[in-house]
């Protein structure tokens, strides 16, 4: 319980958004294409080791890249965005802009997840990594 409380706590103060709606989705995505903000997803499942496995590491992420949003979808309660996103394993990070996959990362690697802003960073121009 208090692990629980704990947690409970440090979502509170996190960057990563939790989505848990279809309408929140379609909301989140809405946003970040009119403000021009790239879009980071992890794609898990509660009952998913590796998944919550990420956690932590996708936090440290969010704290770093200020200029992207960070989403945390649960397959199981938002279906319909997963599957019109082919996610088939969890978790599953998915880096998207004005609406479009840009890359996705099966598996849960940290290392890869970085590269794959760094690159987007990069290629767009855009950021502030702090």
């Amino acid at each position: 319980m208090e692990g629980e409380q704990q947690q409970q706590q440090q979502l509170s103060k996190s960057r990563v958004v939790k989505v848990e709606s279809e309408e929140r989705w379609e909301l989140f995505m809405t946003q970040a294409s009119n403000q021009g903000c790239p879009v980071l997803v992890h794609f898990g499942a509660s009952w998913c080791v590796p998944s919550r496995a990420m956690n932590p590491s996708f936090e440290e992420l969010a704290q770093a890249y200020r200029d992207i949003s960070f989403l945390l979808v649960d397959v199981d309660e938002l279906k319909g965005v997963a599957s019109k996103l082919e996610v088939k394993a969890m978790p599953t990070f998915v880096l998207m802009k004005d609406g479009q996959v840009l890359n996705k990362i099966v598996g849960a690697n940290p290392e890869e997840i970085k590269k794959m802003i760094d690159a987007y960073v990069q290629s767009s121009g855009s950021s502030s990594v702090v």
